[in-house]
């Protein structure tokens, strides 16, 4: 597995998580850099993908 896959995949969780936690605080602000986060690691991720299909030859 890529190390993009998995660190996007860190990413995308820890974004989850500060968007629930700027919610239930009230804190838009944090709610808004977890959306960006949890972006970012999904674009992270499937650069990780891309690069595993390319090793494999798909």
């Amino acid at each position: 597995m890529d190390k993009n896959r998995s660190e996007g995949m860190k990413n995308q969780v820890k974004g989850t998580a500060k968007e629930v936690a700027g919610k239930v605080t009230g804190n838009t602000g944090k709610e808004v850099a977890g959306k960006a986060q949890k972006t970012a690691g999904k674009a992270q991720s499937a650069v990780g993908k891309a690069s595993d299909n390319a090793r494999k030859g798909r």
